[in-house]
């Protein structure tokens, strides 16, 4: 696991290795290891420069030290790991090539080498974002992984093509300017994150997951190119014929032969573990193929409702594995904020960040990689919003559109006085809920009904309210999704869809590991190997939700190594009391002094009034709105201590 950063510019006469050292040392903490450059000033390329920051897991000697260059001149730098590449290594042994080391980037630059930059990426299973440069074409390539697991911002500056594993080494880069993407800040306080291809500055981008991108000059604007899609995968899948148990023993074949894979390193390894389904998996599997205990580690709460601690402790104790755990707290959580806007580079609202990175910095103490059960919700229906949402979807589709709407027309209509006093709720406003459900009826697609689902803001007209002098938010995949006619799934498989495209990557993904990252710990994530998600993908949904229980073939296979009282519980994750702690010292003085009328006056992003109502109303109880604060919070935050440029 590493970092890599690098620049094509226009201009001639810059030292182009200090340029690209000072990219490289702002990614230190991704590749504490060790650190290299390349440097190309031709005047072909006019001035090319490719740095890496290594985090030594397999080959530790000098033969896996990147930028790393072919025989016949290709240069690579690359982030990640090729799990399939002992594989990969003996069918090119075979045709001839000869190997310097025992590297998985020996082994993909061969293979680039050897059939191609796509046919090649096509063969590899793993995480990755790498860049090549191909001399003979006189091309700069980037290309990330499947399902978005490691990052790749790219973008052009004054002085001409950026890119990076981190926006921090793209502010490094020359003539940078960095004025802030109105677009970006609409998505964040809709989602809590901003979705790809947008980043938090303008002319930068995030390159999509599963996408190549090719650069023939250091001013060109190519569109990314896809060498793998999960739409495709699902068009492509035939009706499955397997009955229940013998599916159960294929998918568990699958995730073990995965786990064992991604078990290689040439350092110590260990586990995440909540006590929950997903995680609880990967431990038994990988306790399964193991002769020594594994290490897991797990946070808790001193605040029982949120603490599964307890239950991750239990879990360790029955699989035999070595368990650490830690006990946080809001002075622990007020102590790392200051470090989030670091961490994450652009505004980032997901709360769970604050335990993820408490937890990853307690792993790093003991071990280099730590695999986890990300993706295990997406891929196999552990959503409590895919019930709910599935019901919603069905009890509307009984009505016509036009119905509907006319029934949505109606609710818009009453007045928000009448509406408090016909029913109360505990969490949002009765108005801001009748207006989400008027909103929800009018749509005429699962998918863009998942959209009113997923927004923290419930209405256009609340965001409207929110926010001053802002365009209006861009298309998403929920759009996407709903234009698409050619991929035939229904609503639930809509609703995972779209979080595999746009929650998982932008969303979940960031958060591991951006938080694992600045520790210089490397995060595996098994659910999401290319095998495992298609074959999720084939599955029937019965046996993802059966009988109203997610998850339900995860849940069988665990009973096999985990008794079923150790797990049936409702589901947490990392989440953490953030809106009580909010009301309450130190983080009530924290976000006080961020949420000043004045000062928001001053900066002109949003509305004062607006947000002084919505954080009284949350200090004194009325509501919880630590889900619609949280992201002004963190732009505030981002905003004070990186926030260059002004409104574009």
């Amino acid at each position: 696991m590493c970092g890599i950063a690098g620049l094509w510019l226009q201009e001639r006469g810059r030292d182009l290795t200090a340029d690209v050292q000072q990219m490289t040392a702002s990614l230190t903490h991704r590749g504490p290891d060790d650190g290299g450059v390349w440097v190309e000033e031709s005047d072909e390329s006019l001035g090319l420069g490719l740095g890496h920051r290594r985090l030594a897991i397999l080959d530790l000697s000098p033969q896996g030290a990147q930028p790393m260059v072919s025989p016949t001149g290709l240069v690579l730098v690359f982030n990640g790991e090729i799990y399939n590449f002992t594989a990969l290594r003996q069918e090119l042994a075979a045709q001839g090539w000869q190997f310097r080391g025992n590297s998985d980037t020996e082994v993909l630059l061969a293979g680039i080498e050897y059939w191609g930059l796509v046919a090649c990426l096509q063969q590899c299973r793993g995480m990755f974002a790498l860049a090549l440069w191909h001399p003979q074409e006189q091309c700069l390539y980037l290309a990330r992984d499947r399902m978005g697991e490691k990052p790749l911002y790219y973008g052009w500056t004054g002085a001409g093509f950026v890119f990076a594993s981190e926006l921090k080494a793209l502010r490094c880069s020359p003539h940078w300017s960095g004025g802030i993407n109105p677009h970006a800040l609409h998505l964040l306080l809709n989602y809590g994150y901003i979705p790809s291809p947008h980043s938090i500055y303008q002319n930068i981008y995030k390159l999509p997951a599963g996408t190549w991108l090719k650069i023939s000059h250091p001013q060109e604007f190519n569109q990314p190119q896809s060498y793998w899609s999960l739409p495709e995968i699902i068009t492509q899948s035939k009706p499955w014929n397997l009955p229940p148990q013998d599916t159960m023993q294929l998918l568990e074949n699958t995730l073990t032969q995965t786990i064992g894979e991604q078990m290689v390193a040439d350092v110590p390894l260990g586990a995440f573990l909540s006590g929950g389904v997903d995680s609880s998996l990967i431990v038994a599997l990988m306790q399964k193929q193991s002769n020594q205990p594994i290490k897991t580690f797990t946070i808790g709460f001193t605040e029982s409702a949120y603490n599964e601690a307890p239950w991750a402790q239990q879990v360790a104790h029955h699989l035999g594995t070595e368990h650490t755990e830690l006990i946080t707290t809001p002075e622990l959580a007020m102590a790392m904020i200051p470090k989030l806007p670091y961490i994450y580079d652009e505004p980032f609202a997901d709360n769970s960040q604050i335990p993820t990175f408490l937890v990853a910095e307690m792993t790093r103490q003991s071990v280099t990689v730590s695999l986890s059960g990300d993706g295990g919700d997406e891929l196999f229906g552990g959503y409590r919003q895919y019930v709910y949402g599935r019901r919603i979807w069905r009890a509307m589709a009984c009505l016509p559109l036009f119905l509907r709407q006319k029934i949505a027309h109606l609710l818009q209509k009453i007045p928000p006085p009448w509406v408090n006093q016909l029913f109360t709720t505990p969490y949002y406003s009765p108005a801001d809920n009748l207006a989400r459900l008027a909103a929800v009826l009018s749509e005429p697609h699962p998918a863009l009904v998942y959209q009113h689902l997923s927004h923290r803001w419930l209405t256009a007209p609340l965001q409207a309210d929110f926010i001053t002098n802002l365009s209006k938010t861009p298309p998403t995949i929920f759009q996407k999704l709903a234009a698409d006619c050619n991929v035939p799934i229904d609503e639930l498989s809509t609703f995972m869809l779209a979080d595999c495209l746009m929650e998982l990557p932008d969303d979940i993904l960031v958060k591991v590991d951006r938080a694992t990252m600045a520790v210089g710990l490397e995060s595996r994530a098994p659910y999401l190997d290319q095998n495992v998600v298609e074959l999720a993908w084939k599955l029937p949904l019965n046996y993802k939700i059966h009988q109203g229980k997610t998850k339900w073939i995860l849940r069988q296979i665990l009973y096999q190594y985990v008794p079923q009282h150790l797990i049936e519980r409702p589901k947490q994750g990392f989440a953490l009391p953030l809106g009580e702690w909010l009301r309450h010292p130190p983080l009530r003085d924290w976000a006080e002094a961020l949420l000043d009328p004045q000062r928001l006056q001053q900066q002109g992003y949003f509305q004062p009034q607006m947000i002084q109502q919505k954080w009284q109303e949350h200090l004194q109880g009325r509501f919880n709105w630590q889900a619609q604060l949280w992201p002004v919070l963190m732009f505030q935050s981002w905003y004070e201590t990186q926030g260059y440029g002004e409104m574009g």
